[in-house]
């Protein structure tokens, strides 16, 4: 009696109820996969955004506040600073406004030559004192006529200028800083009217013979 062998072509025995299909799980596919993911963890990550979105936002207002407080603070440094020189300035225009009068005498008896022995030691000192101060002469025989910085209180005319210019400093202008405290008192003359450069010499030496200059 022989046994029969099995083929090769023979397929395995199946249990009932069941189809071929069934032998080997499917894998899941994203749309089975987001369907299976916990609703809860999507809420915490849309919390979580909108959370981030409100830091992010406080940080940008705060940065904002911080950049204009800044601003405002150097802006009130910069008017602290530019009222305590203001305020240094008119004290120190006030005090050597007092002295104006002294430095004058100072400087007549310079011209004199009696600034000699102790009372040019004396005075040589408060010249470099007020100059510490910030004290500044100004007012210069030749240099065209300023009526901002200029007082004048003799006038002439003369062929020699183009244009009215200071001839003579009777008393030497003061200034601290950019503020005059005294004008520079001076003697102006203004071009000849007529005159032609030919005649200009001539002209010169009458007005030196004939004083040249009037009070006004």
């Amino acid at each position: 009696m022989t046994e029969e062998t099995p083929g090769f072509d023979e397929k395995p025995d199946v249990p009932s109820g069941a189809s071929s299909d069934d032998a080997e799980p499917k894998a899941a596919t994203p749309s089975e996969e987001e369907a299976a993911a916990p609703a809860g963890d999507v809420q915490q990550t849309a919390a979580l955004t909108a959370q981030l979105d409100q830091v992010r936002t406080a940080l940008t207002e705060r940065t904002g506040d911080l950049q204009r407080l800044q601003a405002e603070y150097q802006n009130y440094r910069r008017r602290v600073e530019r009222d305590r020189v203001m305020v240094k300035e008119v004290a120190a225009a006030s005090l050597l406004t007092e002295l104006l009068p002294v430095l004058d005498d100072v400087g007549r008896a310079r011209e004199h030559g009696e600034l000699v022995g102790g009372f040019k030691s004396v005075a040589e000192s408060l010249e470099t004192v007020v100059a510490k101060l910030g004290l500044q002469q100004f007012g210069k025989e030749g240099e065209p006529f300023d009526p901002t910085i200029h007082e004048a209180l003799m006038h002439s005319y003369a062929p020699d200028v183009t244009e009215t210019t200071c001839v003579a400093i009777l008393q030497p202008g003061y200034r601290i800083g950019e503020r005059t405290i005294r004008p520079a008192r001076v003697a102006v003359a203004e071009p000849q009217p007529g005159a032609t450069p030919a005649a200009a010499k001539e002209e010169k030496a009458d007005d030196e013979e004939s004083g040249g200059t009037e009070e006004v």
